[in-house]
């Protein structure tokens, strides 16, 4: 089992500790509700280290991209990020995706650069499968080991943040980064993707800046009651703003058309793995969807818990559910047959030999104001 570089750091401050993606990596430090709590209402920081992080540099890194990634790379400009996944040949995800199109001033003239940043869990299977279809003019290397990645959430995270950097925290938009310094440490790539829905920033840093840069953004947060979060709270949020998670939610089995995925998916721009099969199912449909639900009676919705109809019949399964710590009700997301997936229709979970009703539901449960 693998460390982070502030596995230490957890270990400190007293978390809950456990395997993940082959990682030690903290489950929970003072408790996933008041984690979670923390996240929606000021600001939390997360270690998620045990990313993948890729680096594809060369004059043709973008034609490398656009072949294996489903989105639109040419869209990118510099210091833009966009969300992608990898399709196989048959139609599943290998894996989704950060795409970032990095500064020119790593590259010779002529060439491109980008950083994918792949889930831990299949950092050598998304190697592979890349390298396998790169017959271009394009370089790649794996950066995994020499960055730490460090995610500050929240709606307090520009406030609390600023004072740590030159960069001006407000101007980084939604799926945009900048280079610069951080807490001390130069070249820290800072950007606002999210997975939680509450705003914030992901902090990309040399493994031997990564100790420093979490104490000083513990530090900074004081004012603030900034709270170490683990991975449980990390679940419970990105699942009430309806994110998937690879393993749950899509894998390889799953086409990202059926999975909801399909603003992700640019069948016109060109060939790429499995296009025309997502071709295809855009023009007849699909035979199942992934869908958002509630429970309308007590019951808690967990991974692989099979879905009825009214009669009985099992028509899907659940590939996430929790008690959502916002809303307090418990919800989940699965796939259910495709008449099942318009919103109000009611279906059933099947939990412990009984049938518990709920109800189809439009994603994300949560809505933050202002978003």
């Amino acid at each position: 089992m693998k460390n982070t570089p502030l596995t230490n750091k957890h270990i400190e401050l007293g978390a809950k500790m456990a395997e993940f993606a082959g990682y030690n990596m903290p489950i929970s430090y003072s408790g996933i509700k008041a984690e979670h709590a923390a996240v929606r209402s000021s600001l939390g920081i997360f270690d998620v280290s045990h990313m993948g992080e890729f680096i594809v540099r060369g004059r043709e890194a973008a034609d490398l991209i656009q072949k294996v990634t489903s989105n639109n790379v040419s869209k990118l400009g510099i210091g833009d990020a966009q969300y992608s996944c990898l399709p196989n040949h048959k139609g599943g995800i290998v894996d989704d995706l950060l795409v970032y199109r990095l500064p020119e001033d790593m590259c010779a003239e002529g060439e491109q650069a980008f950083m994918l940043v792949v889930n831990a869990s299949n950092i050598q299977k998304d190697w592979d499968w890349i390298n396998q279809h790169n017959d271009f003019d394009t370089k790649m290397i794996n950066i995994s080991d020499q960055t730490a990645l460090l995610a500050v959430q929240g709606p307090k995270a520009v406030e609390a943040m600023q004072a740590l950097t030159d960069i001006d925290l407000k101007d980084i938009k939604y799926y945009t980064f900048r280079k610069g310094v951080f807490a001390g440490a130069e070249n820290v790539l800072v950007s606002a993707t999210g997975y939680t829905g509450s705003g914030g920033f992901e902090l990309y840093v040399n493994v031997n800046n990564a100790a420093e840069i979490w104490d000083a953004v513990l530090e900074a947060g004081k004012a603030f009651d900034i709270q170490p979060i683990g991975l449980g709270a990390r679940d419970t949020l990105r699942l009430e703003m309806g994110y998937c998670l690879y393993g749950n939610d899509i894998d390889d089995t799953t086409s990202p058309i059926e999975a909801g995925l399909g603003w992700i998916t640019k069948t016109k721009k060109g060939a790429f793995n499995s296009v025309e099969i997502f071709k295809q199912q855009r023009a007849e449909g699909v035979q199942r969807k992934l869908v958002g639900f509630e429970m309308l009676e007590r019951g808690i919705p967990r991974h692989d818990y099979e879905v009825a109809d009214a009669k009985g019949t099992v028509i899907g399964r659940v590939t996430s559910g929790t008690q959502a710590p916002s809303l307090n009700k418990a919800i989940g997301m699965g796939y259910v047959k495709t008449e099942f997936a318009t919103p109000d229709t009611e279906i059933f979970i099947l939990i412990r030999n009984k049938s518990i009703p709920a109800k189809v539901v439009k994603m994300p449960f949560y809505k933050r104001d202002g978003l």
